[in-house]
């Protein structure tokens, strides 16, 4: 009897082990897909966009889908990001009705299939002393022998990885214009200013742009707009001749899309030379004839100042190095209704950056709606452009600043039916074209008061990863430019992955703490000042009271005012110090009660509810054994 439980015993792990190996190799047939997504934007979901996006394919792409496998055994953190990679690959290839083919190709060193990826232009990644490289990425092949490549799938931009792969398949399979014209004074193309860093480069942000349309660079002395191009980017139009201006006038009133960035104070128009005289140039644009023909201004050398949307920058206060709020940096959040929510072009974007930026009003009486996209909080005010020309300081701006109550507007959408701004006709005499004298249907312009929005330092960190920039967006400045393009196309499939893209999660508590002791710490200085200017106030009419030789002697009641003011002001600076020590402590706090919650209680709470189950289940076990 013993030796027959024993067998049975050992014939039940057995067996037992065996139903574990068959359980997991058919789920992993099976489920090899299925997964729950915790994270706290649905970062692993495939989108609707995607959805919509495969519904709608009528061309078959192919997904060459490039992996050293055997190379990358030792590497199992790419191994199991290729894997994830691979998986979302297969769930296109599922949802696409027969229009997406996935084809696997593992380039081992020194074969055909390693030529064909280099020839392909995917970037390899060498792994060993020998020089063999792991190749990570993927071409994408559309109809008339059409190819675009993810060149390499780097894990630090997992949170893209969706929107990298949807992106390149809608431009396979995209038909009609797709072209973007840039007419722009700023070196949006490179070549640029020499004293500014990276000025040479391309701006990343038109780097975003040319990975889903087709960019060309118009002249600033164009006389017409191509029939090809399908919106119009205007950027800093700095005293464009009427010919030029026609040409944009004309190209709106016969349906063509634009998108026009004007600015009271350009920070990145810094012209070639000495930038002191530089500083002192006029750095503001606009167009007002035209835009009082779409029903929109922007007031003259005037910018948006804004405590409630003001972002922390480090400024030198005297020798030393300090954080304060700059108001005229300005963070617009979604999530606190300073984006507007109801547009495809920012709903979906967590924020925009903007610097220096102008102020846009719709005039009374348009024919045209006017939308506000972006705006301030209203603890916003209007500040004068020749305060900050030669250089701001953020601190005496902090110090005059006086809320408002009101909301400015930063972007606008203007729609409707609008007249030439040349009634009376093409002021160039060359112009071949019919001259339209109002719009043949509602006109789509977008309008946004600055143009350091579009400057990589605004929303971007770029890394270079073997010779191949890599944008690390902050903000979602390109989100907001590349949605508003393709939305003016009449495409909104894309748009609510891009917000996806960014890495920036700021401790908005733990800023919120600094900024409320940064006020009581301005408060106390104005204090001390206050103070200070009352002294001097009162020693200079001491001292204007003497006569004589007996002006340059200090009295007793000037020296006892002055040891009084000496005592104040140590008092005073005691007291700024237990302000930043009371910071310190909030901050310190916080950070504890986040360690405690993440390291102790949540690992607390999910052992406690696994023993609750446990103890729970052997009570039922007990209750059937024991009825």
């Amino acid at each position: 009897m013993k030796m027959n439980k024993k067998l049975l015993t050992i014939n039940g792990l057995v067996a037992a082990a065996a139903l574990l190996l068959l359980i997991n190799i058919l789920s992993a047939a099976i489920f090899k897909s299925a997964r729950v997504d915790l994270t706290e934007n649905n970062l692993y979901t495939l989108s609707d966009g995607t959805r919509a996006m495969l519904g709608k394919l009528d061309k078959d792409i192919t997904l060459r889908f490039y992996f050293s496998d055997k190379l990358a055994a030792d590497l199992p953190a790419l191994k199991n990001y290729a894997g994830r990679v691979r998986e979302l690959l297969g769930t296109y290839e599922d949802l696409a009705g027969g229009h997406v083919k996935l084809v696997n190709v593992d380039p081992e060193p020194f074969s055909d299939e390693e030529d064909e990826a280099v020839g392909r232009g995917l970037q390899g990644v060498p792994v060993n002393n020998a020089g063999e490289q792991v190749y990570f990425g993927l071409v994408v092949e559309g109809p008339e022998g059409k190819n675009d490549t993810i060149r390499f799938f780097q894990p630090e931009k997992e949170q893209s990885l969706e929107y990298d792969i949807s992106r390149i398949i809608f431009k396979m399979a995209q038909v009609g214009p797709r072209k973007v014209g840039v007419l722009s004074s700023l070196p949006l193309m490179g070549g640029g200013n020499p004293f500014n860093p990276g000025a040479s480069q391309e701006w990343m942000i038109i780097s975003q742009l040319r990975q889903t349309f087709e960019v060309k660079q118009i002249a600033s002395d164009v006389a017409k707009i191509d029939d090809d191009i399908g919106v119009l980017l205007v950027v800093h139009p700095k005293e464009l001749s009427d010919k030029t201006r026609f040409a944009i006038d004309q190209f709106v009133l016969n349906g063509g899309k634009a998108m026009v960035f004007v600015d009271p104070l350009a920070e990145t128009d810094m012209p070639m030379g000495n930038p002191m005289q530089a500083m002192g140039m006029p750095r503001n644009s606009a167009m007002p004839d035209l835009f009082d023909a779409w029903g929109v201004e922007m007031v003259a050398d005037k910018l948006a100042a804004d405590m409630g949307t003001a972002m922390r920058v480090t400024a030198r206060r005297g020798m030393r190095p300090t954080p304060v709020d700059y108001v005229l940096w300005l963070d617009a959040q979604g999530a606190k209704g300073y984006l507007n929510k109801g547009d495809f072009v920012t709903g979906q974007v967590k924020n925009i950056t903007f610097a220096t930026a102008g102020i846009l009003r719709a005039k009374e009486g348009a024919t045209t709606s006017a939308s506000v996209l972006a705006h301030t909080s209203p603890k916003s005010m209007q500040v004068e452009a020749a305060k900050v020309q030669f250089g701001p300081d953020p601190f005496a701006l902090l110090q005059d600043f006086v809320a408002q109550n009101e909301t400015i507007p930063l972007a606008m959408r203007i729609t409707g039916k609008v007249k030439s701004a040349f009634p009376k006709g093409a002021p160039d005499k060359a112009y071949d074209k019919p001259v339209l004298k109002e719009s043949k249907e509602d006109v789509n312009i977008i309008v946004v008061a600055d143009t350091d929005v579009l400057s990589d330092r605004m929303w971007v960190d770029v890394q270079n990863f073997f010779g191949q920039r890599i944008a690390m967006p902050r903000a979602g400045n390109a989100n907001f430019l590349v949605n508003a393009v393709d939305n003016l196309l009449g495409s909104n499939d894309l748009i609510n992955l891009r917000s996806r893209g960014e890495y920036a999660r700021p401790f908005e508590k733990v800023i919120e703490l600094q900024r409320d002791a940064e006020r009581q710490f301005r408060e106390k200085e104005r204090q001390l000042q206050a103070r200070l200017d009352e002294t001097e106030r009162k020693i200079n009419e001491l001292q204007a009271s003497k006569q004589g030789e007996e002006k340059a002697v200090l009295s007793p009641e000037q020296e006892a005012e002055i040891e009084r003011f000496r005592q104040e002001q140590v008092a005073t600076r005691k007291q700024l110090r237990n302000v930043q020590h009371e910071l310190n402590k909030h901050i310190e706090k916080l950070d504890g009660m986040l360690k405690f919650i993440n390291i102790v209680l949540i690992p607390l709470l999910i052992s406690l509810a696994a023993l609750a189950m446990v103890v729970v289940r052997r009570r039922r076990l007990q209750r059937l054994a024991h009825p």
